[in-house]
């Protein structure tokens, strides 16, 4: 009897486990994808375990997006968020979900380790775990549009980000956001636009250290040196031509050559030489 009570028990515990599990493994900071608790795709529906509505305080960005598309190109694209909680150092600072209609997405390059396929789904993005903690919320993705032409021929990205404050915990001080955009096909300029949902208070999160890098100043480290040297240089020269004029032709200065005493003397009588 008692053990039928015990298996009863870890039936019921498991089975809580098991469900607490379904509830926020869509949310956890090794990347998110699938049903969001059964109110449809996250990068569509957004990051509901956080929160059940969007937060317009926080800013998703989808940059270099092109006006219209070719067949079998590559775009390069950027994702970022703005807003939310601070960014902690070494801790996770957001992620995103990410899917397109047609074509298939990748990380961009340097990012394989920092972006994912959700499910080896070629058509969805998401962050990985050290994707999470990246520190300005910025992930650059790869679009491989369509080899040909298909029955739609309007591309369509559903885009989810999340700001979390590194607990690992979904609640409700965490915000996210979520925008769509479509693209067509036809002649590629080149030209790109920048495609974001929110506030429209886009200000740059606060930089982490604040030290300032001479090379995001405009001059390479030798330049600015060169530049002091040839500052103290032309204060070196100045100096000189001042003690040079004090000294040089003063007549109260007692180092002065014999010939200038004399003739100092003489123009002093009136006389001429």
């Amino acid at each position: 009897m008692n053990s039928a009570i015990l298996s009863s028990k870890r039936v019921i515990v498991l089975g809580a486990l098991l469900m607490f599990m379904a509830g926020t493994g869509q949310a956890i900071h090794s990347g998110v994808g699938g049903d969001a608790n059964n109110q449809g795709e996250v990068a569509i529906a957004g990051c509901t375990c956080h929160a059940s509505e969007p937060d317009n305080s926080v800013t998703v960005i989808l940059d270099s997006v092109p006006y219209h598309y070719s067949y079998g190109v590559s775009y390069n694209m950027e994702i970022q968020l703005i807003g939310g909680p601070e960014i902690l150092v070494g801790g996770q600072s957001g992620g995103f979900a990410l899917r397109v209609s047609s074509g298939t997405l990748e990380p961009g390059i340097g990012y394989e380790n920092l972006i994912q396929n959700w499910e080896n789904d070629p058509s969805t993005l998401t962050h990985t775990s050290a994707g999470s903690k990246v520190e300005d919320r910025a992930w650059h993705i790869i679009w491989n549009s369509p080899d040909a032409m298909e029955d739609d021929t309007t591309i369509t990205f559903w885009l989810a980000g999340n700001s979390v404050n590194g607990d690992k915990i979904p609640s409700s001080l965490d915000r996210w956001n979520r925008l769509s955009v479509t693209i067509e096909e036809g002649e590629d300029n080149g030209k790109t636009r920048t495609i974001f949902s929110g506030n429209g208070d886009i200000n740059p999160p606060a930089p982490v250290t604040d030290e300032i890098d001479l090379h995001h100043m405009g001059a390479k480290l030798r330049a600015h040196w060169l530049g002091l040297l040839g500052f103290g240089a032309v204060i070196l020269v100045i100096v000189f031509c001042g003690l040079f004029l004090r000294y040089g032709f003063s007549r109260h200065y007692e180092g002065r050559s014999n010939l200038l005493k004399l003739r100092i003397k003489y123009l002093r009588r009136g006389d001429q030489l």
